[in-house]
């Protein structure tokens, strides 16, 4: 697609130059499928008169009183911010707009893989020597004298969704809310066009307005007779209707004298009904009366059978409950005699545990006599041990002192 369209450049650049006629914007006529709802939030690049948006998905742009977009390799522009969009052809897009440094094209193509983020496109390469050489040093100029951003076209965002107007619409609002004069020639051709398209659009409706006000004037005088032959024809049917109505009264008169026949009647009929059935009521009465006497009579045959029921139904309860009491009785005497011989076993058995614990309580107290007494004999043996060391300790530290005392004679002696 991309060396097709590039193809189609250098294809309308030969025709242009062999014809020597000047290439302009065309007429806004296309939808590229770039929808923008509502006035987008264009943002101004540092060091260029050129708005982007960022919070889009696509490369759109406003440069000089025009929004610009770059979709699928071809360069669009439009006066509104939701078009209809015009082609613009290569040859001449603004360069400022060429100039924008690759990072700000929201969705770049693929071939633009590998340039500089900080650098314009490289459009001398993609739209080949021809363009080039009709737009040499266009990424080079002097930043100091670059122009200021063009004012946004703000009043817009009144018109966003569905209040969004058609192409006429636009242009007679983009004239009346929109003064700023473009520098580019061919944006200003643009306008111009624009104006000039608008003027022609307004006298056509003004002329417009010149025949829809005979048109409605016509209408007008065909409406007033409408309303005079339907008045007339109104009358018409309410004496029509005055002279039915009459009609329907007397034909209402005869059917109610019918209707006043006819109920009489009814209430004759219904009398004699109504005395047939006051005999078959007494009638039904008299037999409602037979059965019920009927039913007392064998309600009472049934209430005294049941009271004899009742009776037995009684006695046989009175003896099962004696039978039921006397076997109670018989089982809480065998329980008690059961619990007796318990209580007595239980005794026994613990009048035995007794006398076995008393047993081994005096073998244990036995037990610890003939200890007390073992460690009193170990004691005096003890005692008696120690005495007897005492002892010795005595006499041998006598037998020392005499052993002392015959030294010292000895030495006295040995001395003199």
């Amino acid at each position: 697609m991309r060396k097709f369209f590039v193809l189609l450049s250098f294809l309308f650049a030969m025709n242009v130059r062999a014809a020597d006629v000047s290439i302009s914007i065309g007429s806004p006529n296309l939808q590229i499928g770039v929808n923008v709802r509502e006035y987008p939030d264009l943002v101004p690049i540092r060091g260029y008169p050129v708005y982007y948006a960022p919070h889009m998905d696509s490369n759109y742009f406003f440069y000089d009183g025009l929004y610009w977009v770059y979709q699928n390799d071809t360069w669009y522009s439009s006066s509104w911010f939701n078009g209809p969009w015009s082609y613009v052809d290569p040859y001449v897009v603004p360069v400022y707009v060429l100039r924008v440094p690759v990072r700000y094209y929201r969705r770049p193509p693929a071939y633009f893989h590998g340039w500089a983020r900080d650098s314009a496109p490289h459009w001398h390469d993609h739209w080949g020597p021809d363009w080039h050489d009709r737009h040499r040093d266009w990424d080079r100029w002097d930043r100091r004298n670059t122009p200021k951003p063009p004012p946004l076209p703000t009043y817009q965002r009144r018109y966003a969704g569905d209040r969004y107007p058609d192409a006429d619409r636009q242009r007679e609002l983009q004239q009346r809310n929109y003064h700023y004069q473009p520098r580019n020639t061919v944006i200003a051709d643009h306008y111009r066009n624009e104006r000039q398209q608008n003027d022609q659009w307004r006298n056509r409706e003004q002329r417009g307005d010149d025949r829809r006000q005979q048109d409605r004037e016509q209408q007008r005088r065909r409406e007033e007779d409408q309303r005079q032959q339907e008045r007339r024809q109104q009358q018409q049917r309410e004496q029509d209707q005055r002279q039915q109505e009459q009609r329907h009264r007397e034909q209402e008169q005869r059917n109610r004298d019918q209707e006043q026949r006819q109920q009489e009647h009814r209430r004759q009929e219904q009398q004699q009904q109504e005395q047939r059935q006051q005999r078959v009521r007494q009638q039904a009465d008299q037999q409602r009366r037979d059965a019920d006497q009927r039913r007392q009579q064998e309600d009472q045959r049934r209430q005294q059978e049941d009271q004899r029921r009742q009776q037995g139904d009684q006695r046989r309860q009175e003896d099962q409950h004696r039978q039921q009491d006397q076997q109670r009785q018989q089982q809480d005497q065998q329980r008690q005699q059961q619990d007796q011989r318990k209580q007595q076993d239980d005794q026994r058995r613990q009048e035995n545990q007794r006398q076995q614990q008393d047993e081994q309580r005096r073998q244990e107290d036995q037990k610890r006599q003939q200890a007390d007494q073992k460690r009193q004999q170990d004691d005096q043996q003890r005692q008696d041990r120690q005495r007897d060391d005492q002892q010795r300790q005595n006499d041998d530290g006598k037998d020392r002192s005499r052993d002392r005392d015959g030294q010292r004679r000895d030495r006295s002696d040995n001395q003199r």
